[in-house]
């Protein structure tokens, strides 16, 4: 099941709201791939870090 900003998995809570949009996007075009969704949720997180950090989104480092 495609997630939403309104259902998303759970580890993705600890994410600010826009990091969490853009592991949501990336986790869905994965899982659209046929990806296997632990491995699609764990490259998604760690893409939308990449992410915010290249965008100067992320306020942990």
């Amino acid at each position: 099941m495609p997630w939403s900003e309104d259902y998303y998995p759970k580890s993705m809570n600890h994410l600010p709201e826009h990091a969490r949009r853009k592991a949501i996007e990336i986790a869905n075009a994965l899982l659209a791939e046929g990806m296997e969704e632990g491995m699609a949720i764990r490259i998604a997180i760690v893409k939308a870090k990449q992410w915010a950090q290249h965008h100067h989104h992320w306020p942990y480092e």
